[in-house]
């Protein structure tokens, strides 16, 4: 039977979902194939590689355009379908945090875009908008790793009621730091505004 790429990338993500990502190697996923590790490399260099389009496929779902009117709707949508995206996978936070780091990701580079469109129409201007959005990314991207971290734990027993992410509203907490977020994009597009409406008044001055 000829290997696809579509194929490679299915088994891959049965693996991360079934077992999470340290049980993702080449090798499990070549027997899961049954293929020889060397089959795999036709249709990815390297093992990065390869999680880059493990990264892609949950990001899948969040590559359509957001649809609220305003950017502080438009960063939520992105952001909210950006969790919900990673939740769906084990340890998908933690597969496309180093994806991205590694530059594989093409959607996570979407994403970013995305979020610097949204913090231009907020006032900041280049390049301060992509750094705006790397970090609106990285906030994401660090709260899930962290909720996906301790519901593993509290799977195994080994954290306290206090530490438990079952006793905690995890939505409520993750709408609260990105609303933080976008107050800071509305203060800072807005100072960034003012600055270029004062410059031809000091002008003439």
């Amino acid at each position: 039977m000829q290997l696809h790429k579509p194929d490679v990338v299915d088994a891959a993500t049965a693996i991360l979902d079934n077992y999470g990502i340290a049980d993702l190697t080449m090798r499990r996923l070549a027997r899961e194939l049954n293929v020889s590790p060397g089959a795999l490399y036709w249709h990815f260099a390297n093992k990065q590689e390869l999680l880059g389009a493990v990264a892609d496929r949950i990001l899948q779902p969040v590559r359509t355009e957001p649809t609220a009117p305003a950017w502080p709707g438009q960063i939520h949508q992105i952001c909210v379908a950006l969790r919900d995206a990673l939740l769906s996978h084990t340890d998908g936070a933690e597969l496309v945090s180093s994806s991205f780091a590694a530059g594989q990701s093409e959607l996570a580079t979407e994403i970013v875009a995305q979020l610097a469109g949204a913090a231009q129409r907020a006032g900041v201007i280049p390049p301060d908008d992509e750094l705006a959005a790397r970090t609106v990314l990285y906030y994401v991207l660090g709260f899930t790793a962290d909720e996906q971290s301790r519901l593993q734990w509290d799977a195994a027993g080994a954290l306290t009621d206090d530490q438990s992410v079952l006793n905690r509203d995890t939505s409520r907490q993750f709408a609260f730091g990105l609303q933080l977020l976008v107050d800071g994009l509305a203060v800072r597009g807005a100072s960034t505004l003012g600055a270029a409406r004062d410059m031809p008044q000091r002008s003439r001055d």
